[in-house]
């Protein structure tokens, strides 16, 4: 006879490969990606027009050198850099097809080597590639990671998360709170009186309302002095400081973004309109155009530039035409002293061979 009642002996515990191993870097570079493509504070205005920025700036760029860098290809690579940190591009034989989500192998420390998916409306489909054959862009790369790029909100979790708190909870608050409502006393009564009062307050404006006062007594004991004072429920946001610390939230995320916050202030004005442009022109979108430039040139076997700053004129037009109308003065009056004007050019670190760079 079989033992019916005979325990099942319990499973041997089974072994994981470590988180350092192969499955945990895998695990590890799965979290980056959807982390970066699903960052906190992305449905925020504050990140929105962070991201429209720059895919205003980087899509009216000047690109030479190539054809296959169009404006439609700049706008989506801005787009997906500040919400990603990445962009890729399969180099097929009628342009840059778009990659929806890629797996890789490296060497070195450098990829060698992709399988790529490729959208399409009724369904990715793959195809694998070689490292010269995919253009991809990426910033804020760690060294224990080249391989990838870091998007700024996923740089900057603490300030992402903060923003995406405070818009949520102050969301709720005035989609749920009692704003403007307020409680009247009343003496004792039924609730159909009650009603009824209440109906009576609404659309009388500017009326005057005759009630009974609360000053009596009910069952034996006396009713609150507080003869039809109201008390008001909405709540106290200026003490709880959220606005404030909504502020300070947008801001941290401004400049992660290489947005100066002035530029955006209520009580901004035109001259700090073009030093925020300025600024984010000149330190975070043309370093980051010359790395994707440099990324276009290894991969496409010819030189390319791109050039954001002269077409959103982030210069100072006019400092820049006082300094023309001093150096040719400046020029003028060295050739009438005999002086060499590259000699000149060279004394104030403007010229060939002045030691600038």
């Amino acid at each position: 006879m079989f033992n019916l009642f005979k325990r099942k002996q319990a499973a041997a515990p089974e072994t994981r490969a470590a988180d350092t191993g192969y499955t945990g870097q895998v695990m590890a570079l799965r979290e980056a990606w959807i982390s970066g493509q699903t960052g906190l504070a992305e449905l925020t205005a504050t990140v929105q027009a962070c991201v429209s920025l720059w895919e205003g700036a980087l899509s009216a760029s000047d690109v030479t050198g190539t054809d296959l860098l169009s404006r439609s290809v700049m706008a989506s690579v801005a787009r997906s850099l500040a919400l990603r940190g990445e962009s890729l591009w399969y180099m097929a034989d009628d342009g840059l097809l778009p990659v929806a989500d890629y797996d890789f192998s490296t060497r070195d420390g450098r990829i060698r080597g992709y399988r790529l998916s490729i959208p399409e409306s009724g369904g990715n489909y793959s195809v694998t590639a070689l490292a010269a054959e995919v253009l991809h862009f990426r910033i804020g790369v760690d060294s224990s990671a080249p391989w990838t790029g870091t998007a700024p909100l996923r740089r900057a979790r603490l300030s992402a998360g903060l923003l995406e708190t405070l818009e949520t909870a102050l969301s709720e608050t005035y989609a749920n709170a009692p704003l403007g409502s307020s409680v009247v006393p009343f003496p004792e009564s039924t609730g159909v009186d009650l009603d009824t009062l209440a109906r009576g307050f609404k659309g009388r404006r500017g009326r005057v309302l005759l009630r009974e006062s609360v000053n009596v007594a009910a069952q034996g004991s006396v009713a609150p002095q507080s003869d039809w004072r109201p008390q008001g429920l909405t709540p106290n946001l200026a003490d709880s400081m959220a606005t404030q610390n909504w502020g300070a939230a947008r801001a941290s995320i401004l400049n992660a973004f290489g947005v100066l916050p002035g530029g955006v202030d209520t009580a901004t004005t035109g001259p700090m309109v073009r030093e925020m442009q300025r600024h984010l022109a000149g330190w975070t979108l043309q370093p980051m155009a010359m790395l994707m430039a440099e990324e276009a040139s290894l991969k496409l076997g010819g030189n390319v530039e791109i050039d954001v700053m002269r077409p959103v004129q982030a210069y100072d037009v006019s400092g820049r035409a006082r300094a023309m109308t001093t150096l040719v003065q400046g020029l003028a009056m060295a050739r009438e002293a005999g002086i060499d004007p590259d000699a000149a050019l060279r004394l104030v670190n403007w010229g060939k061979d002045d030691g600038a760079y």
